[in-house]
């Protein structure tokens, strides 16, 4: 499915609380997986339930806790950087990089979440094409982002007390730690091949800050 096709249909559902639009077996799936919204999306479009991560065809899914007025309640994950941290270090082009791959195509969806499961709804989705001329000024924002926070990122390593990579802002986007430790009670530090060593303890990302949200909103006369 592509993303224009799931933007109309989920803004066909916007609104409608999602105990009509669910049978109570797929509500009781649902709130055993702890709510997955990758699953609620899924059963919305008329996809089979996986394990998954729910992408389009032509972009990428990006999804939000949100109160009833569309306000985030939490910031929007992006993508792990342990991998491409080198490519960060030396700046590889914004327009080439991992980042720019993940969000040059974004179908951001809120969700509410206020109440009970049974009155959570999906709120109208925002469609962001980065090559579209009106979208021209979030392009520039978060190429900007990329290289500040490229720069953050080395000031870091090469100059901080510690040797390590800390939360780096932009004005839409930021990196900060995201990990879970593993069976053995440890996280996945990030290896740096460039400098040879450990740049981190523990894995980082990049996330879209809330300032994000307001602002595709604002821009979408929302």
């Amino acid at each position: 499915m592509r993303l224009e096709e799931a933007h109309r249909r989920l803004n066909d559902l916007s609104g409608i609380p999602f105990g009509e639009l669910f049978s109570r077996n797929d509500m009781d799936t649902i709130i055993l997986n702890k709510g997955k919204t990758g699953q609620l999306l899924e059963l919305s479009l008329g996809m089979h339930l996986s394990s998954s991560n729910l992408d389009f065809e032509d972009g990428e899914l990006k999804t939000n806790k949100c109160d009833a007025y569309g306000n985030p309640r939490e910031t929007v994950f992006i993508t792990q950087i342990s991998s491409i941290i080198d490519e960060l270090i030396e700046q590889k082009p914004f327009e080439y990089t991992h980042l720019y791959e993940k969000i040059s195509n974004i179908l951001y969806v809120p969700v509410c979440k206020d109440g009970r499961p049974e009155n959570w709804m999906f709120l109208p989705s925002i469609h962001i094409d980065l090559t579209r001329p009106q979208f021209s000024q979030l392009r520039n924002i978060w190429k900007c982002d990329y290289y500040s926070i490229c720069e953050q990122l080395k000031a870091h390593i090469e100059n901080g007390p510690d040797g390590f990579i800390h939360t780096s802002n932009g004005t839409h986007i930021q990196v900060r730690s995201k990990d879970a430790r593993d069976s053995s009670g440890n996280y996945h530090p990030i290896y740096s091949q460039i400098y040879r060593r450990y740049v981190s303890n523990k894995n980082h990302a990049f996330y879209f800050q809330k300032s994000f949200v307001y602002d595709i909103r604002r821009m979408n006369g929302r």
